[in-house]
């Protein structure tokens, strides 16, 4: 019998808020900063999983109006091979930390954290690229 291995489906949400970006501070391994996000439930959508995921670990409710990207280096993920469908959305409110979220703060473009977690410095770098030109990333 063959076994087949697959990339786990994830999703994470760029939420725009007051002149920054939210962030939070994972409570499990891999430590760091990180985009709010996490594991598709099976017979969700991307959609909702992202404004689930965004709820649970930062307490608002988010309007997803954009797709970046999608990311899918093998790598991305040290636990597992993962592929992350990756939304910008808004939100009004002061985020809370909230499940395995420690800590949810906004965040400057100009002043992130010494610290990220998985590739989410060189998403936010596509997020930078994206909000000046309008552009959607390019395959590399």
């Amino acid at each position: 019998m063959t076994v087949y291995r697959n990339p786990t489906p994830t999703v994470d949400v760029i939420i725009e808020l007051e002149g920054g970006v939210v962030l939070i501070e994972r409570a499990n391994e891999p430590r760091g900063w990180a985009l709010p996000g996490g594991f598709v439930d099976y017979g969700e959508s991307l959609e909702d999983a992202a404004r689930r995921e965004a709820k649970e670990e930062t307490t608002l409710d988010v309007e997803l109006t954009d797709l970046l990207y999608v990311y899918s280096a093998p790598g991305r993920d040290p636990r597992l091979h993962t592929v992350s469908t990756v939304f910008v959305g808004r939100a009004s409110g002061a985020p809370q930390g909230s499940d395995d979220a420690m800590n949810a703060h906004i965040f400057s473009l100009d002043s992130l954290p010494e610290v990220i977690a998985f590739d989410h410095r060189e998403i936010l770098a596509d997020y930078r690229a994206f909000k000046a030109t309008g552009n959607p990333r390019k395959p590399r």
